[in-house]
């Protein structure tokens, strides 16, 4: 069997990429903070890597000073598919599906800075074989963006990846919202977030959930979204293992045969969810058959972590197209991916797992601050401040005890700490 990699100890995550951030409680070893080297790609692409930290940033000095800030940083989480039915095939050759779409703690940083140039956009990124041109969703969005407002702006980004691609979690549809949004920040919030997606749906079907409060049932391609209120425990626990293959989309949904799928209405799914929580029977993936068929060690890890977990997890299901393993109800991954030779080549990192002590976590995420420059954004919704699954009341005084300032940026209230 391929090795595996572990992505994470994660839990739910409420509102969208941009409204709230997520921050490890693990206390961070050194090892997490070490400058990684950015790629260097083509030729052609060499121009377009920077470094964000320094001349990123003194560059966003020198840009538009009318503009009300130059430089953005936010959170873009990923998700979750906890049930995905597939209920028709189209005339235009897509299908439709019927899922409850959940955001989780696990997510990618993603630093824009306006650039003096009025002719590109410039991406860069921590991590080799994401595509750096205009392939990515994040510069696919700002193109759009300007399609549809008219606006002139050109960015710098930084892409710090820690979702995999093509493990089914949304990782670049989440990269195409957050890119959006902090567009339209830039230019004055000229357009609606229900505007933002409507556009979003032109160039990915997932990508209009992440305009969510972060829970949402989806229907059609993905683009109709109905925001569902706290289907699950904001802090219940989940472990998610990626095998190094990818599963492709398009062959996944090629092997696909409607008469093998679920008869189950998703309607029932998502209340008997509502009413009874996670359970196996409820967490349905009809691409799962063909996804096995494409990747048969996928089959046989689901199994594995099936048996392994008995009495451990409340349900054991693959997530989108695949290739993520998710397994829900415990912070713990099965003994066996450390046991195993053929786990062992795994990244582990560990956040969104609810603390008691809040003065410990504020602490700990004050030195991921000093040293990652983070950004956070305070939600209007609930009138508090949600950082990942941990949620505060009076924003004044945690805005105190960190040292930090605050602003207002079109009725959201953005908590800046800066070095």
């Amino acid at each position: 069997m391929a090795s595996s990699h572990l992505l994470c100890n994660h839990s739910l995550f409420f509102s969208s990429a941009f409204k709230n951030c997520g921050f490890s409680n693990t206390p961070p070893s050194k090892l997490q903070f070490q400058r990684t080297p950015f790629v260097k790609a083509s030729k052609k692409q060499l121009e377009i890597v920077y470094d964000p930290d320094e001349r990123l940033n003194k560059l966003a000095d020198e840009v538009d000073k009318e503009a009300p800030f130059s430089r953005l940083t936010l959170f873009s989480p990923c998700k979750i598919n906890v049930f995905l039915r597939i209920t028709n095939k189209r005339e235009d050759g897509y299908h439709d599906l019927a899922s409850l779409f959940h955001t989780i703690s696990l997510g990618d940083v993603i630093k824009f800075s306006l650039s003096p140039s009025k002719t590109k956009d410039r991406l860069s990124t921590n991590v080799s074989g994401v595509p750096l041109d205009d392939k990515n969703l994040i510069i696919k969005a700002l193109i759009l963006y300007r399609k549809k407002t008219g606006s002139s702006n050109f960015f710098w980004v930084h892409l710090d990846k820690k979702v995999p691609t093509g493990a089914g979690l949304g990782g670049g549809s989440s990269n195409a919202a957050t890119a959006l949004w902090a567009a339209n920040q830039f230019n004055g919030s000229v357009a609606t977030e229900k505007e933002l997606q409507q556009w979003s749906s032109e160039i990915g079907s997932d990508i209009p959930f992440f305009f969510s409060h972060g829970a949402a049932y989806c229907t059609g391609r993905g683009e109709f979204v109905q925001d569902i209120s706290h289907p699950l425990p904001s802090d219940i626990p989940m472990v998610l293992i990626k095998p190094k293959e990818a599963c492709s989309t398009a062959e996944v949904y090629k092997r696909l045969r409607l008469d093998q799928t679920s008869n189950v209405d998703p309607l029932t799914l998502l209340e008997k969810i509502s009413r009874n929580g996670i359970s196996q029977d409820v967490c349905i993936n009809d691409l799962e058959p063909p996804a096995f068929e494409v990747l048969p060690s996928l089959k046989r890890l689901k199994q594995r972590v099936t048996a392994a977990g008995r009495g451990q997890y409340d349900a054991v299901f693959m997530s989108g197209s695949g290739s993520t393993i998710v397994g829900v109800g415990s912070p713990d991954p099965p003994q066996f991916v450390y046991d195993d030779d053929d786990y062992r080549d795994m990244q582990t990192s560990f956040t969104g797992k609810k603390m008691s002590d809040a003065c410990f976590w504020l602490l700990i995420v004050l030195s991921i601050v000093v040293l990652e420059n983070i950004v956070l954004y305070k939600s209007t919704f609930e009138n508090n401040i949600m950082l990942g699954t941990i949620t505060f009341d009076n924003v004044g005084r945690l805005a105190g005890f960190l040292g930090c300032f605050a602003f207002e940026i079109s009725c959201r209230t953005c908590l800046a700490f800066e070095r």
